[in-house]
């Protein structure tokens, strides 16, 4: 469901006529995680300070490949979905993150009849198939669908709103983020659950060994030796309010959500647009829709993914929109994380939530041969930042690029 003040161009890039106009804030009043860096938001927070993570060979019998490496979350109890069944992976990172995320924005269980589910994820509870003994019967199909997934935190969790799915490949969950901020907008909700999640899925590891898009050694974003991207896996996820609805609750937000930018690059089905000009399209238009200037944003956490023509054009976008390439500091998320697929999004989102907050920028994972093509400023020391705005890019295949701004609540 979109605003009324939403257009879409044939382009595919979601603009608003209304750019700059004095809406009602969307804030972002709970947060929740589950993370191969630890689960929940202070454990969270205290591995990104530790700037060290290495990822590990899966525990996957049939996981016949040259490169198995992922940055896995340590083994979690399954939760019951309260009536569909014992979740899959991906539903049980998300219930985990869901529950601390609501817990977090002060909603008990009576406040929860009208929150709405907005969540994206890449491949939803698909490890059901591939972990399926071969004797035995197997999930029904619409089990392991990527839309299961809200249905889950809905049935789950007792969340009475609209719900809704996305599935953009890697930019999912900033997606699904976007549109909670439009259900708000648009009074179909007060608050909106928002994220993704996504967990192991031998598949996707297969696909990218085939296309040589691993790294065999760590994922290391604008690091002239990088090879390739390492997936990751876990959940965040973020609950968005109408600051009068928080006001009426009493509560205050971490960050508000104060504009985003949609684009397609219509270019190839996994490469990007060496010319970058959508994705800087998209990030304008964050920039426009909140009323924002280049100037007056703090932070960026880039898409950053590790492959070497991602991490190249991203960095030139950043320069095309802020100027000089290290201009603007950046944290580079996946660095700590891996790629967490249709989760990456929504993990950005809430660690710029948290930087916005704390006004602090967690130290950057050490380069050991920073790129010069891709000329990004990358703190390897914790910093202190105005935290006005920090500005999220999350892209995918088939050109599905997004750029969301947060903005300070106070």
């Amino acid at each position: 469901m979109f605003t009324a003040l939403d257009t879409y161009t044939r382009s595919g890039c979601r603009t608003s006529s209304a750019r700059g106009a004095q809406l009602e804030r969307i804030l972002i009043t709970g947060l929740g995680v589950t993370s191969c860096v630890g689960n929940g938001v202070d454990a969270y927070w205290a591995g990104l300070a530790r700037a060290r993570s290495v990822p590990a060979p899966v525990d996957d019998p049939r996981a016949d490949m040259d490169n198995r490496l992922l940055y896995a979350v340590p083994p979690m109890a399954a939760e019951s979905d309260s009536g569909a069944g014992t979740p899959g992976r991906t539903s049980t990172f998300a219930l985990a993150a869901a529950r601390e995320a609501l817990a977090d924005a002060g909603l008990a269980d009576a406040d929860l009849a009208e929150v709405g589910v907005s969540v994206g994820t890449g491949v939803g509870d698909v490890s059901l198939f591939e972990w399926a003994p071969d004797d035995g019967p197997g999930p029904e199909g619409a089990t392991a669908f990527p839309f299961k997934v809200g249905a889950t935190l809905a049935s789950g969790l007792g969340l009475g709103g609209p719900v809704t799915s996305v599935s953009t490949a890697c930019s999912a969950s900033a997606y699904s983020v976007s549109l909670a901020a439009d259900l708000i907008r648009d009074g179909a909700a007060d608050i909106v659950l928002a994220g993704g999640a996504d967990g192991y899925t031998r598949v996707g590891v297969a696909c990218f060994n085939r296309m040589g898009a691993l790294d065999p050694v760590v994922c290391r974003p604008f690091d002239v030796g990088r090879r390739g991207t390492i997936f990751g896996e876990g959940a965040a996820m973020l609950v968005l309010e109408s600051e009068s609805s928080a006001r009426r609750r009493g509560r205050r937000g971490y960050a508000t959500v104060a504009g985003a930018g949609w684009s397609c690059d219509g270019h190839h089905p996994t490469a990007p647009d060496r010319g970058a000009g959508q994705i800087v399209r998209a990030m304008r238009d964050a920039l426009a829709e909140a009323g924002v200037s280049p100037d007056e944003v703090d932070c960026v956490v880039p898409h950053g993914t590790g492959t070497p023509l991602n991490d190249e054009v991203e960095a030139r976008a950043l320069g095309a929109v802020f100027g000089a390439g290290d201009a603007l500091p950046a944290y580079s998320l996946k660095a700590m994380l891996g790629h967490t697929g249709g989760a990456a999004g929504a993990f950005a989102l809430l660690t710029a939530a948290l930087i916005v907050a704390r006004r602090e920028i967690p130290p950057n994972v050490p380069l050991a041969d920073p790129d010069p093509g891709c000329p990004i400023r990358l703190p390897e020391v914790a910093s202190t930042t105005r935290a006005r705005h920090a500005l999220v890019n999350a892209y995918a295949f088939g050109g599905n690029n997004i750029s969301v701004l947060l903005g300070s609540a106070a």
